[in-house]
C-alpha cells in the first residue's frame, strides 16, 4: 500500500509526480481506513511517500492503518534511527533511498535494497553486495524491491537472478515488483523466497484477495 496526500495510491516504476488515488479494481475507496476495511489482509505494507520525500509522517493514520493487521512492514524514508517508529505490529523498514551510507546502525530492522534498472539507488551499487552484508550488518530481514516493476505486472521470471539473491542472504527475504500472477509466487518459493508485496495483481483478479486475508497461497 503506498501512500501519497493521505491517500492510497497507485503506483508504477517509481515515477511519484504520475501516482494517482487508487479508486479501480477491488478499492472501494483511496481512504485508507476504508480500504483496508474491505481489503483485510493480513499481513501489510506500506510506503509512505510524504514521509519518504522528505515530508509530514502521519503516525497516527500508521496507527490507524495497522491496527488491524497481524503484522506490517512500513516503509517512512528513514534517514537517521531517530525516524524508527515504535507502534504495535510494526516492523521497521529502512530503504537503501533514504537510509544514508552507514546502514549498520539500523540493525534488527529490515533492510530494503531499493532497485532501479539493476542498480541500488542511490549510488548505483550492486544490490547482491549489500544483500551479502546485512546479515553481518545484524538486519532481521531484507526486501528486494524492483521499483522498474512496481504496478507493471512483468512478471518475475529470471530464476538464476533469485537463486543468486537468495543464496547470499541467509534470513526473512521478501520480493516486490511486478509481482503478476501465482505462477510467480510459486517461482519466489522455490527459489526460497519468504513472501512477496503484491498489489496489482490483486486488483486486476490475477492473485485472490483471499490469499491476502489468509497471509498465504491457498
Amino acid at each position: 500500500m503506498d501512500l501519497l496526500g493521505g491517500l492510497v495510491v497507485q503506483g508504477k516504476s517509481g515515477n511519484r509526480s504520475s501516482y494517482t488515488p487508487l479508486t479501480w479494481g477491488l478499492a472501494p475507496s483511496a481512504d485508507p481506513p476504508r480500504y483496508l476495511e474491505f481489503m483485510r489482509p493480513k499481513y501489510l505494507y506500506i510506503a509512505d511517500l510524504d514521509s519518504i520525500e522528505g515530508r509530514i509522517f502521519d503516525a497516527a493514520l500508521i496507527r490507524s492503518c495497522v491496527s488491524g493487521v497481524e503484522r506490517c512492514y512500513l516503509d517512512r524514508g528513514v534517514r537517521s534511527t531517530r525516524d524508527l517508529v515504535d507502534i504495535q505490529n510494526v516492523i521497521n523498514v529502512v530503504g537503501t533511498e533514504t537510509a544514508g551510507a552507514d546502514l549498520a546502525v539500523y540493525r534488527d530492522h529490515f533492510l530494503s535494497i531499493d532497485i532501479r534498472n539493476s542498480n541500488v539507488i542511490p549510488g548505483g551499487g550492486d544490490p547482491g553486495d549489500l544483500l551479502r552484508n546485512a546479515a553481518d550488518q545484524g538486519f532481521r530481514g531484507c526486501i528486494l524491491l524492483m521499483i522498474s516493476s512496481v504496478g507493471t505486472g512483468t512478471g518475475v521470471e529470471d530464476r538464476n537472478m533469485l537463486d543468486h539473491y537468495r543464496s547470499l542472504f541467509p534470513g526473512t527475504l521478501l520480493y516486490g515488483g511486478g509481482v503478476r500472477a501465482p505462477q510467480d509466487l510459486q517461482r519466489l518459493k522455490d527459489a526460497g523466497f519468504d513472501g512477496a508485496i503484491v498489489a496489482t495483481a490483486v486488483h486486476k483478479g490475477a492473485i485472490p484477495l483471499e490469499w491476502l486475508r489468509r497471509g498465504h497461497p491457498c
